[in-house]
């Protein structure tokens, strides 16, 4: 299982956002691509950076950080925010990015989502950000008609790389992942990866995410805090 040490940006800075509100924001740095570049040293393989001020934009705001930060490391990228079209993952993926992340479009226009993640095979991850099972959109600020579980089920058939999949009342809360969501995720996505996110706050949280069998994990504000050390939640993925 892939750690994926999170870097969400907003005016620049790096912040972490309490339950996807973001008026509950604490910043945890001013040189986002300083921490990217600490990540890197600390022995990360992949880093997900999210554009946060784009995915509340509807188009990508800090696309001259995004590059920065895919230029600092020599490990792969995974980038979302604002991107609802192709346009703006193909300027994604020609910044540096390993991978984009489609999340309101392929909730919106699975058809148009389809055909982005076909012409980037690989390339193209799906985002599922969920509060109480049901899928938001629009930087968490709209609601859609549809569950996670649901639209993981239509996923396999976009041709998507991975489904990350959020529980926004669990993000930056550290009180645990969403386990039986994330598991039923897993369960309706057909085979395609599943990369688990929200809540983690201790090891024994990412020991838990590492026995469902999935892809991966997204850890952000207990990195921050200190809560997790990187070297310590890479070892417990490798000896699971």
């Amino acid at each position: 299982m892939i750690v994926y040490p999170a870097i969400d940006l907003r005016g620049g800075r790096c912040v972490r956002l309490l339950e996807g509100a973001f008026e509950r924001e604490t910043v945890y740095g001013d040189d986002p691509v300083a921490v990217a570049r600490g990540f890197a040293a600390a022995g990360a393989r992949w880093l997900h950076v999210v554009d946060l001020d784009g995915a509340r934009a509807g188009r990508p705001v800090q696309a001259d950080l995004v590059a920065a930060i895919c230029a600092a490391v020599r490990i792969p990228v995974q980038v979302g925010g604002g991107l609802r079209d192709g346009a703006a993952v193909e300027s994604a993926l020609a910044a540096g990015a390993a991978r984009a992340v489609l999340g309101t479009l392929a909730v919106a226009d699975p058809e148009r989502a389809a055909a982005i993640c076909g012409a980037h095979p690989g390339r193209v991850a799906i985002g599922l950000d969920a509060r109480d099972g049901r899928l938001r959109v629009a930087g968490w600020t709209a609601g859609a008609a549809t569950t996670a579980t649901a639209a993981a089920a239509g996923a396999s058939g976009l041709g998507a790389a991975a489904i990350i999949y959020t529980d926004i009342g669990r993000d930056g809360t550290e009180r645990g992942p969403d386990l039986d969501g994330t598991r039923a995720v897993a369960r309706a996505a057909g085979g395609v990866p599943v990369i688990a996110s929200g809540g983690i706050g201790a090891l024994d949280h990412v020991r838990a995410v590492a026995a469902l069998g999935v892809a991966g994990v997204i850890i952000g504000r207990a990195l921050y805090t200190g809560a997790v050390r990187l070297a310590d939640a890479l070892a417990v993925t490798e000896a699971a």
